[in-house]
């Protein structure tokens, strides 16, 4: 029996939530939060959570279901990795946003910190990249170092009408074209919807593999589905264990009781704390591993709380700002600014009680105490002991932070962190009355770039940008 299917191996990496500095025994009155002010929300928490089951009963919140009704399409990636595998020397996803963000954020958690520079032989598994930009300098550059001939590229859009990804999905195109001839189309795979938009029917055409994202799964919530499980499984990761580990937590959040839900604990507190003037929100991993998770956690924050009106049509302008930071990288450039400067943030800690190696430090220069004392020990009681130290600092300042602990990093607590700072996300949106799952401001900067690139229909969007972007000279030293 595989180990995520065991209880008490499921229990010991069971993720926990800390939030003793976000409350006013440790961070003192006038900062800390009092158990009576998350007990005065009892109504709108309420509220909230029946919302909730009310989104996820009419289908509004299908991510929810991805660790449960994906059977059939899991056993095709496992079945398409493993061709993949054996076929190619690279496989690279053209995407933006969501459809990028979790993918790297899933493959640097789990695979080797270098895994790309590993030879072939340790490797074990074609070597992965992400295009997630269309700086013209980058996308040469991949060319520098992959041949196309022995590459996988998998496109993903849902709509179809990312200018950025359909960009990059010309440009490729007509690389395998030049390569290997009318057999390009095995060199792409197509991840979109099912019925709608542009690529589902270029892949028809084409011939392309497809995979679908469900309907009601959208971009930043789409890492469990295949947006995140072919490159994954690709890579080598266990794809089932990650979804287990969703479902996991799942079931740790089925409960309404805020005092025993750590995902509706998290976003209650972190509402409060907006409405505390908290307008920041600091995501600091002390793992290299868990570094782009901070990456994917920004989109996810920003795009699904930064919103102008709520539900009922009322101009709000609400959100909090994700600001990413490394443990212990971070402490040399930002903790100064987060134990002294201004009361407007909270701190997320993601730490690791057992990492996946350990490194001694020898003793030496015995006349150096400075130095000599760090002999004996390791780095990982260093970087231990270095998080403690900086909560310990906020908490001396009177700084909310709280921390997410992971027992170790592995397929099954990355898939229980992915989920619980979804599920957070979904319920600090209804606290919030705002809709967590569009993003209006995105969608003017896409028409824009339509406008300012010649797309018939946007002929007024490009009138009304030429007259916006006439500069004046003065202005520009």
């Amino acid at each position: 029996m595989e180990k995520f299917r065991q209880q008490k191996w499921k229990e010991d990496m069971r993720i926990r939530f800390d939030f003793n500095n976000m409350m006013e025994e440790f961070v003192g009155t006038e900062e800390g939060i009092q158990k009576k002010d998350i007990l005065a929300m009892e109504d709108r928490i309420h509220r909230a959570a029946a919302g909730m089951k009310e989104k996820r009963k009419k289908g509004g919140m299908a991510w929810r279901d991805l660790p449960y009704n994906q059977a059939e399409v899991v056993a095709d990636i496992k079945k398409t990795a493993a061709e993949i595998q054996r076929s190619f020397e690279n496989f690279v996803v053209l995407g933006i946003g969501g459809s990028a963000l979790g993918p790297i954020a899933v493959h640097q958690a789990l695979n080797h910190i270098y895994y790309n520079e590993l030879p072939k032989d340790l490797r074990g598994y074609p070597r992965f990249y992400v295009v997630d930009n269309i700086d013209p300098e980058r996308m040469a550059a991949l060319f520098d170092i992959i041949e196309p001939k022995e590459t996988m590229f998998n496109v993903i859009t849902k709509s179809g009408a990312t200018s950025e990804t359909m960009a990059q999905f010309l440009i490729v195109r007509n690389m395998l074209r030049e390569a290997v001839g009318d057999k390009y189309n095995n060199h792409i795979i197509a991840t979109t919807d099912k019925e709608k938009g542009n690529l589902v029917k270029i892949a028809r055409e084409e011939g392309f593999k497809t995979f679908y994202i469900p309907a009601g799964v959208g971009g930043r919530f789409s890492e469990l589905s295949p947006v995140g499980l072919l490159p994954a499984a690709v890579t080598g990761i266990d794809i089932d264990e990650l979804l287990a580990g969703a479902a996991f937590m799942d079931e740790a959040c089925s409960v309404d009781n805020v005092f025993e839900n750590p995902a509706y604990m998290a976003a209650t507190l972190q509402y409060i704390a907006i409405n505390k003037g908290k307008n920041i929100s600091v995501m600091m991993p002390y793992s290299d591993g868990l570094k782009y998770m901070a990456d994917w956690y920004a989109q996810l924050w920003a795009e699904s709380l930064g919103k102008r009106y709520d539900v009922d049509g009322n101009q709000v302008f609400t959100g909090q700002t994700p600001v990413k930071a490394l443990g212990v990288t971070d402490q040399h450039s930002q903790v100064q600014l987060y134990t002294e400067g201004p009361f407007d943030k909270v701190i997320t800690f993601l730490r690791v009680d057992r990492y996946r190696a350990e490194m001694n430090i020898p003793s030496g220069y015995q006349d150096m105490p400075a130095v000599s004392f760090l002999g004996g020990h390791s780095l990982n009681e260093l970087i231990r002991a270095e998080q403690w130290a900086t909560e310990y600092a906020l908490l001396k300042a009177n700084r909310l932070n709280r921390t997410i602990v992971l027992p170790e990093i592995n397929p099954f607590t990355i898939g229980q962190l992915l989920y619980f700072l979804e599920l957070e996300t979904a319920f600090c949106g209804e606290l919030l009355n705002i809709n967590a799952f569009d993003q209006p401001g995105v969608e003017e900067g896409k028409k824009a770039t339509f406008a300012l690139l010649g797309r018939e229909g946007y002929e007024e969007k490009r009138a009304e940008l030429e007259k916006g972007l006439n500069k004046k000279k003065e202005y520009i030293l």
